[in-house]
């Protein structure tokens, strides 16, 4: 089929912004390699306080791997998926969420770059919640995009029974990110612990309703 997606080139090139920050983590890490202390903050808990460490090496390079490995897993999985047709009427919004995951990682790398390099303990409390909150908003605007498929977007198994359901879903879930994001903006400038409280509700919400919709939606289209 003609319009069924494929990786091309011109694909590539328009993905070049996030081409771009890959090849920015990457080089970062290399530039920063000898200046990075032998252990590499990679874990903080609830209230703010570095739990768990990387060694140097990983430091560096775990997080440019991890994203490149997200951002093939995003170009790729659609090959696998038995609508693959169907995302090729939504280019344009998984272009757009792929761009965002990688700037998301982008943000939390040089983050965790600046305070291993003896930056602000309590940045990453800060930039987290914010980073993820603009990832929510952008997810929003662009989940009511979403096609009938089996790996992006709200799959449940009332969306995916029904295209009907799936349309008003994502329509609804759109919303939800939204507002899930702005809370998640909102906990960015409030205190450790509370900033890791309201950012829980705030995922559990926008998840559980989200679910609860799609389960109400199947049993109106069903009438």
């Amino acid at each position: 089929m003609e319009n069924r997606y494929r990786v091309t080139r011109k694909m590539l090139a328009r993905d070049w912004p996030a081409l771009l920050i890959l090849a920015a983590m990457l080089f970062a890490g290399l530039l920063l390699y000898p200046r990075l202390p032998d252990l590499v903050p990679a874990h903080w808990n609830f209230r703010g306080e570095v739990d768990n460490y990387f060694n140097r090496f990983w430091g560096a390079f775990a997080l440019p791997l991890m994203t490149g490995g997200i951002y093939l897993l995003l170009l790729l999985v659609p090959y696998l998926d038995p609508r693959r047709e169907n995302y090729s009427r939504f280019d344009r919004a998984y272009q757009m969420v792929r761009l965002g995951l990688v700037l998301f990682m982008g943000i939390i790398y040089a983050t965790t770059l600046v305070v291993a390099l003896g930056g602000p303990a309590d940045l990453v409390a800060r930039v987290v919640p914010l980073a993820v909150g603009l990832l929510f908003i952008l997810i929003g605007n662009y989940l009511p995009q979403a096609r009938h498929n089996y790996f992006f977007g709200v799959r449940t198994p009332w969306t995916l029974a029904n295209e009907e359901v799936w349309r008003r879903t994502h329509r609804f879930s759109g919303y939800a990110f939204i507002l899930g994001g702005i809370a998640f903006i909102i906990a960015a400038f409030l205190p450790p612990p509370f900033n890791f409280i309201l950012a829980m509700v705030c995922i559990l919400i926008t998840v559980s309703s989200t679910i609860v919709y799609s389960y109400l939606a199947f049993r109106r289209v069903s009438r």
